[in-house]
């Protein structure tokens, strides 16, 4: 199974991005979808969430009100709309996939993701 990311680019600050990430491969019957961004020298940290039913979803304070994430289940994608961004915003950003438990919205932690796809790097200017 594979993940690819793409979308990221260079923009200035206020600007918006629109990422995406397209399962390929032996896709699975059930997963949650997540985006995930890391800094140099920082940790890979949650971004936001969307669970199976594609109705729940879950943000990390830093992005709540300006990141929106959304899917298609029958195209195994997942998009990231990312508006109002900020030079802080600047990182990778990896998309990943939960296949243990899809329907449970609150699960931030990257151990809890079976697959990641290979980051697209996001830079906001100042």
């Amino acid at each position: 199974v594979q993940l690819q990311a793409s979308g990221g680019g260079l923009v200035q600050a206020g600007g918006s991005l629109r990422l995406s990430c397209a399962a390929s491969g032996r896709t699975f019957s059930r997963y949650a979808l997540a985006w995930f961004r890391q800094a140099p020298g920082k940790e890979r940290e949650f971004v936001a969430r969307l669970t199976w039913s594609g109705t729940n979803t879950l943000y990390a304070d830093s992005v709540k009100g300006r990141f929106t994430i959304s899917g298609d289940n029958a195209k195994n994608t997942v998009w990231l709309q990312m508006n109002s961004l900020k030079p802080e915003d600047t990182a990778v950003y990896y998309c990943a996939a939960d296949t243990r438990y899809p329907s449970v919205e609150k699960r931030t932690l990257t151990i809890f993701y079976d697959y990641w796809g290979q980051g697209t790097q996001v830079t906001v200017s100042s």
